[in-house]
């Protein structure tokens, strides 16, 4: 599949700030199952983007910009991907997989969480089962809504809402995960939807969990698929904070507004008029 994304952040400042500087992880990589054949990351700045690999592999660019009213960053290009089954071969591994158990403040667990999974059972034998289920139950236990969370909801405040985001969808998985001893990471990218719609509000975020007769295995518990084709992977952590698709920090100013657009389309799609 080749998919043509757009995904574009805007900051107003107001008054201006006295300067910014942003941490982007807008770049996707190429492996097994995905090839970034063009991409770009424009800045309506004029400054410089600072390129490095962060200790996860991920693509990192840094700027660093003065005095602004606004600032806008733009990365978009064309990746061509095909269904490996979840299955991920050819990523740059740069740790072993027992660190993915390491919980976070975002990822750690609550005693209802270790119950919810202690129930599923099977982790300890047949992970990819196990992680299955997992999966179909957290997507049945959960609602996709908006509204009660944010950036900072944690896995534990998410599982009692029963309520999030993909990210926060994410963030259980890999707590349940971790807690039935399977390593499992945080994946920020973006989602071609099923339904057509090619607009949406923010970039998409699901989870790899590590099984030892396969490698890194995505899943993606907010769809309650594994990723696919239509899944074009851009960073991992473990957790949000470690692939956020933009984090940073100002200096001055006063309110800021932040407003996100992302377009995934399928390249050569021919729409019909109605």
């Amino acid at each position: 599949m080749r998919l043509r994304i757009s995904h574009t952040t805007t900051y107003r400042y107001e008054p201006a700030a006295t300067g910014v500087i942003q941490v982007l992880r807008l770049t996707p990589g190429s492996h097994d199952g995905q090839y970034v054949a063009d991409w770009q990351i424009d800045v309506s700045a004029d400054t410089k983007l600072d390129m490095h690999h962060d200790a996860f592999g991920n693509v990192t660019h840094v700027l660093t910009i003065g005095a602004t009213e606004d600032l806008t960053i733009t990365a978009e290009g064309l990746i061509e991907t095909n269904d490996t089954g979840g299955v991920m071969r050819g990523t740059d591994e740069r740790f072993p997989p027992q660190l993915f158990l390491r919980s976070t403040d975002l990822t750690e667990p609550s005693p209802a969480m270790a119950t919810f999974t202690r129930e599923i059972g099977g982790a300890e034998g047949d992970a990819i089962s196990f992680l299955h289920a997992l999966m179909t139950r957290l997507n049945d236990h959960m609602t996709f809504d908006s509204d009660p969370t944010h950036s900072g909801t944690t896995a534990a405040e998410a599982f009692t809402l029963r309520r999030g985001v993909c990210q926060d969808y994410a963030h259980v998985f890999i707590a349940c995960a971790r807690a039935g001893g399977i390593p499992a990471r945080f994946v920020s990218g973006h989602f071609l939807r099923a339904d057509g719609e090619v607009h949406q509000q923010a970039g998409h975020a699901w989870a790899e969990a590590y099984v030892p007769s396969l490698g890194w295995v995505g899943f993606d518990p907010a769809n309650a698929i594994c990723s696919t084709d239509a899944h074009a992977r851009v960073a991992i952590g473990l957790d949000y904070l470690g692939a956020a698709p933009v984090r940073g920090t100002r200096y001055g100013g006063g309110l800021e507004t932040l407003t996100v657009a992302v377009k995934v389309d399928q390249a050569g799609r021919q729409f019909q008029s109605q």
